[in-house]
């Protein structure tokens, strides 16, 4: 008997991430992005999934859209599959995402596998809502839903969890989403739409993202102390996220809070970079990077900040990545591991095990840092 996995990938997803759009949400925002020099990623972030099943694929057939929203995959990947929706044109739009997954309805697949960020997650909860278990493959800029896995990886190992015949828990998830327009202007306005059903592993299974600012301002004043005393005359990148806001306003300095700046001997060299425009900046020169996790979800690397990438965090190094957090955010991860998503297996591995976290003034954790799915 066969595994019947739906797939469904939205080719944009993700498309604005690494040049700073803060989303890949309407056409206009995809033109943009591609004008830019924007590499669309999803293909090769679902790509990364299926591979953990690969030895598998006797055992599976895909239910799937045509062309580049899962059919030439699956086929170059050499699944057994079955087209049960062809969009109209070329260019996918949100509706064929949603048209996809009505028509996977009435196959009754066992898993909905799907790619993409929480536009998608949304376009799918709108039909398929709790009638049958599905999961992310994360692909987008923001991720905010509870029905993604930690990594591409870690969403194919749960499929193959599932394919093994392991009891694999089943439970509902939130699907969120921001406002992009707000998002870019710097607020983050999330938006429950709805709940689906998620095959549970937890350490694959992300959590949703803990809303809200850090209201520990004397600790956080610590934390900006001590980077403010580190800063030399190398550059410093300064990741998104309030804890990192928090040190550029110790040093009197705009902060980009969505974005990534770059600062040099305390000054702001520049802000909101493009993952190309940090490249070209840095140029091989000494850096160091700020950055802090997501609260409640423990992500520190591919989720909200894919202008980090991974050639620039190999030219930073490891032992130059600053990690920022109070321990209360810390202590509410309640002993799960921090989670790298770069897009890079091997830089994942690499960055794997324990980071020092900066938890104060002079004061530091260790604290485990992993990469489900890359075991």
């Amino acid at each position: 008997m066969s595994f019947k996995l739906g797939l469904i990938i939205n080719p944009w997803a993700g498309i604005g991430g690494a040049m700073a759009l803060k989303g890949s949400d309407g056409k206009e925002v995809r033109e943009q992005a591609l004008a830019m020099g924007a590499i669309p990623k999803a293909q090769q972030r679902m790509r990364e999934a299926l591979e953990i099943i690969l030895p598998y694929k006797k055992q599976v057939q895909i239910i799937t859209a045509a062309r580049d929203m899962g059919e030439a995959l699956a086929h170059e990947m050499g699944f057994n599959v079955q087209v049960v929706y062809t969009p109209a044109h070329q260019q996918t739009e949100a509706i064929d995402s949603e048209n996809a997954a009505y028509a996977m309805l009435d196959t009754k697949v066992d898993l909905l596998l799907f790619a993409g960020g929480d536009g998608t997650a949304r376009n799918i909860c709108s039909i398929v809502h709790t009638a049958m278990p599905v999961l992310g493959v994360p692909a987008g800029c923001k991720i905010h839903s509870g029905v993604y896995g930690v990594s591409p990886k870690a969403s194919g190992r749960v499929v193959e969890k599932m394919l093994c015949g392991e009891l694999v828990s089943v439970d509902t998830a939130d699907v969120k989403d921001i406002d992009e327009e707000k998002f870019r202007q710097g607020k983050v306005i999330a938006k429950m739409y709805g709940e689906m059903q998620i095959p549970l592993e937890l350490r694959y299974i992300q959590a949703t993202k803990s809303g809200g600012k850090e209201s520990e301002e004397l600790v956080l004043a610590d934390i900006a102390d001590y980077i403010s005393e580190l800063m030399e005359d190398e550059y410093f990148v300064m990741g998104s996220g309030s804890t990192v806001a928090a040190v550029m306003q110790s040093l009197g300095l705009p902060n980009t809070l969505l974005g990534v700046d770059l600062v040099k001997e305390q000054q702001l060299i520049a802000s909101d970079l493009t993952a190309q425009q940090l490249l070209d900046s840095i140029d091989n020169q000494p850096a160091k990077l700020v950055i802090t996790l997501i609260g409640g979800q423990g992500h520190i690397f591919g989720r909200g900040n894919q202008q980090l990438s991974p050639q620039l965090i190999k030219q930073i190094g490891k032992e130059n990545i600053l990690l920022i957090a109070t321990k209360t955010k810390l202590q509410a991860l309640q002993g799960r591991p921090l989670l790298v998503d770069t897009g890079d297996a091997e830089l994942d591995k690499s960055l794997s095990g324990f980071l020092p976290v900066i938890t104060g003034y002079r004061d530091q954790v260790l604290y485990p840092v992993a990469a489900p799915g890359n075991e």
